[in-house]
């Protein structure tokens, strides 16, 4: 709908990582994810957290990884469904340690955290705005974040870098879109307008206590980043031939 409405500012698009992802997923879009929209800015990143039920014996992500590789294909994960961000640095993961894993798709990211507190699931890849609750009750355990820092939710959670698995990054976003051809006025007082509300003090406790980082970067800058994000998930999406279906 966004890709297809009058360029002039006022239909915008609330993007997440899958903007990035779906051309690998899917081979055929009706839309152009570079040439279809004008990047405004990245509203915020959200850390992504490895966390495994209580019962595992696993306490870093080294004695995960020893255990997966001395059970090939018995540990599994779930995600918030095939293509997901979750299943994806599942994928990521997989290929970066040489595990092997199974995946199990959801059909949301809350039932694959009920059935990995319920013990159905050994593991999972969550944004931490949706598993802090449970990982604050000790009813999951982080054992790393995907992100370049450690989060100040989860100050005392090592980054997967710092648990030694060199290069891992990932996160969820969210990022605000113009329809493509929007004039770079229109762009910039977008820009102007919605990174000043994001810097207001009542806008970033907001956010950050959803456990958000905030960025408000600019249109080059999220330009920069989607393309970034689309080479990263489509090298994962074509080693792993993870698929929508």
């Amino acid at each position: 709908i966004v890709a297809k409405a009058a360029p002039d500012g006022y239909t915008l698009l609330m993007a997440t990582p899958a903007l990035a992802s779906n051309q690998a997923l899917y081979g055929k879009l009706n839309y152009d994810p570079v040439a279809g929209f004008a990047p405004v800015t990245l509203v915020a990143e959200i850390p992504i957290a490895l966390v495994v039920h209580p019962s595992m014996p696993t306490k870093s992500v080294t004695e995960l990884v020893a255990l997966a590789k001395a059970q090939p294909g018995k540990l599994n994960f779930g995600s918030s469904g095939n293509g997901g961000i979750g299943h994806l640095v599942g994928e990521m993961f997989k290929s970066a340690t040489g595990v092997n894993m199974v995946h199990v798709p959801y059909k949301g990211n809350g039932p694959a955290l009920v059935d990995l507190m319920s013990g159905v699931l050994n593991l999972t890849f969550t944004d931490i705005a949706g598993g802090m609750p449970y990982i604050k009750a000790s009813k999951m355990r982080a054992l790393a974040i995907a992100s370049k820092r450690r989060s100040a939710q989860l100050p005392d959670v090592p980054t997967m870098i710092e648990a030694g698995v060199p290069g891992f990054e990932a996160t969820t976003w969210f990022a605000v879109f113009a329809t493509g051809g929007t004039p770079q006025p229109v762009v910039n007082r977008l820009n102007a307008e919605i990174v000043k509300a994001l810097n207001t003090p009542d806008m970033r406790e907001r956010l950050t206590g959803l456990g958000c980082e905030v960025v408000g970067n600019t249109p080059a800058e999220l330009t920069a980043f989607l393309k970034s994000e689309m080479t990263k998930w489509g090298k994962v999406i074509k080693e792993s031939g993870a698929k929508i279906d």
